[in-house]
């Protein structure tokens, strides 16, 4: 454990700017001056502009690598040497630190999403989603995209609201499993899919697509982004950049590709 990066780190300005000063102070390797951030595929627009912004007069590169959560972090299980890890929730965030692989005190939930119902752009499916909606019928013969719910966090989400509202167990032969949201995204935008259920910040990035409905948040766990520096590639460069991430300029972008930042 490093001097100074210890205890409970919570999202919000005065716990923030707390690990900041302990990561600012604390003694690390200065290693190579390359930054390997693992990121939810979620995040992978706002996280390159992010990188875009930071490399600016900046000496060491940074890179990132972007899947679903559940398959970076078994990466990072693995061996993998990131030394950053942004998650789409905290289920795999707790993996690795069950594991002792992020660096202890640094773990901190930066931003949260919302879970939403998508058509092809040129799609007539309209829907309330609530108790028992009709999702089943308006797909017709076609399947719903979503991300894997065995272990995507897009796709657990998904499940878990569509649960909430009984009507999984119906639809769940007759979803069109991708192996992370983007995935499931392309399936509707090329219109292989008649429906899909992706993040809200998704839905952004593409116009071949609409917005069927938002669901509540109610339905499902909160969706969370937590992000940490990875046990034992925490060096100097790492730092920097972490602290990058959580600086007001960086929210700003994230809270710009629609992410909801506190």
């Amino acid at each position: 454990m490093k001097p100074g990066i210890h205890g409970s780190i919570r999202r919000g300005g005065v716990a923030r700017a707390a690990l900041v000063a302990a990561l600012a102070s604390a003694a690390v390797p200065m290693a190579h001056a390359e930054v390997l951030v693992f990121a939810a595929a979620s995040t992978s627009d706002a996280v390159g502009e992010v990188i875009a912004l930071y490399a600016a007069g900046k000496r060491e590169r940074v890179r990132a690598s972007f899947a679903s959560s559940s398959t970076l972090a078994r990466q990072i299980a693995l061996g993998a040497p990131a030394n950053v890890f942004l998650s789409a929730n905290t289920r795999w965030m707790d993996y690795l630190a069950k594991r002792r692989l992020i660096v202890s005190g640094t773990r901190l939930d930066l931003f949260g999403n919302r879970l939403v119902l998508i058509a092809p752009e040129a799609s007539e499916i309209e829907l309330a989603i609530g108790p028992g909606f009709a999702l089943l019928r308006a797909l017709g013969d076609g399947r719903l995209a979503v991300a894997d719910p065995a272990h995507v966090p897009a796709g657990l989400y998904a499940r878990q609201a569509l649960t909430a509202f009984g009507v999984w167990d119906g639809i769940a032969p007759r979803t069109a499993r991708a192996g992370d949201v983007r995935g499931a995204l392309a399936l509707v935008a090329r219109g292989e899919a008649p429906a899909g259920i992706v993040y809200a910040t998704d839905m952004r990035v593409s116009r071949r697509v609409r917005l069927v409905g938002t669901f509540p948040p109610s339905s499902h766990a909160p969706i969370t982004y937590p992000a940490a520096l990875v046990a034992g590639h925490d060096t100097r460069a790492a730092h920097r950049f972490y602290i990058f991430m959580m600086s007001d300029a960086a929210l700003r972008v994230f809270a710009r590709h629609g992410f909801a930042v506190e």
